[in-house]
């Protein structure tokens, strides 16, 4: 018998990034499964106070991912569900530095904590689709053996390479230790906030002129189920975490409601900084490449190994649509820079029209 009591759950679990929305989510949910002893959430910050009431059962602890080699071994931890990753730089917090030093050596710090803790039997880490990048150069499908054809431009995806080549060395030298790797396609659902759905929540979408690309989402419902059940049994490898199906850019903006705004893929940059004028997020080359070329992922393995199939992502993406629904409220002042933004885009049309000719 485990730990925990049950074949598969631990008895003490460490969840890091507790003071973000998937982390207080997941730990959240832990806490409520009677099979778990104790969870213990761990921020540098103290989480907001919309997940107070999500965190009443969960002991949490501030403390950087560097301080954590004494604490797992002192709490005799089996489970670490690593959660603690930046998917966008921040300017106001140091930037694409600052980032890297979060995702990539944050992880490094607390991989060698795992690795001197003697009772650890299980590791899951949250990682995301974007290993695969996103080039002209790609299959159609990605399979989880399938290997970027090039070196990904965005931060994000070159830090989420080194993370996993970590964990890779991790596993050869904790064999006794169940590690799971869930490769996320982006969140998505009635209660995501993110890049993503703030990009489908302008009133105008910069999209690249000439590309359709093909996307997948997973709801964030069943992406803390496929979580859950990598905490509570044992799903050793690297799965695609991702909706089946497929919808095209095009088809997204119109079940969002919106008008796409066709520009030329060097002035997206220049959308990016529009929309972000408007108070619609931030966009970086991975959020840039993914909508020039797209990125579907195989989830046969997941199908097949965990007896679960998450919804579809055109459902995903409409019960998104139903909890936004009216959208955003845009002012006349948003109303004349995003008219003023189609406007720009079209005489970049017309002028390579001219050139080309």
């Amino acid at each position: 018998m485990t730990p925990g009591g049950t074949p598969g759950a631990p008895g003490v679990v460490v969840v890091t990034g507790v003071g973000r929305y998937l982390g207080a989510h997941v730990a959240a949910r832990l806490a409520a499964d009677p099979r778990i002893e104790r969870v213990i959430g761990v921020d540098p910050a103290t989480p907001g106070p919309e997940f107070t009431h999500l965190l009443d059962r969960v002991e949490r602890i501030r403390i950087d991912l560097d301080s954590l080699g004494g604490l797992l071994a002192d709490l005799d931890v089996d489970a670490v569900v690593h959660l603690a990753l930046v998917s966008a730089a921040d300017p106001q917090h140091g930037g694409r530095a600052a980032m890297k030093e979060q995702n990539v050596i944050g992880t490094m710090q607390l991989l060698a904590a795992c690795q001197r803790a003697p009772r650890l039997r299980k590791l899951v880490v949250r990682s995301s689709t974007a290993a695969y990048g996103a080039s002209f150069r790609d299959p159609a499908v990605f399979t989880e053996e399938t290997e970027p054809r090039e070196v990904p431009r965005g931060g994000f995806a070159r830090d989420i390479l080194d993370i996993e080549g970590y964990v890779r060395g991790f596993r050869r030298r904790r064999p006794d230790v169940t590690d799971t790797v869930l490769r996320f396609a982006p969140f998505i659902g009635s209660t995501a906030d993110t890049t993503l759905t703030r990009y489908f929540s302008q009133p105008v979408v910069p999209t690249v002129f000439g590309r359709d690309p093909r996307l997948q989402f997973v709801h964030f419902d069943d992406a803390l189920e496929v979580l859950h059940r990598s905490i509570v049994e044992d799903h050793p490898g690297t799965y695609n975490v991702a909706g089946p199906g497929v919808l095209s850019l095009s088809q997204a903006i119109r079940r969002a409601g919106r008008v796409g705004m066709p520009v030329l893929e060097p002035g997206l940059s220049g959308a990016a900084a529009i929309a972000r004028s408007l108070g619609f997020g931030r966009y970086g080359l991975d959020q840039v490449d993914l909508f020039v070329h797209g990125r579907v992922v195989d989830t046969t393995r997941l199908e097949q190994e965990y007896g679960f199939t998450p919804r579809s992502t055109a459902a995903a993406f409409d019960d998104f649509i139903r909890a936004h629904h009216g959208g955003v409220v845009v002012t006349r002042d948003q109303l004349a820079a995003a008219e003023q933004l189609v406007l720009d885009g079209i005489r970049q049309v017309r002028a390579a029209v001219r050139e080309r000719s």
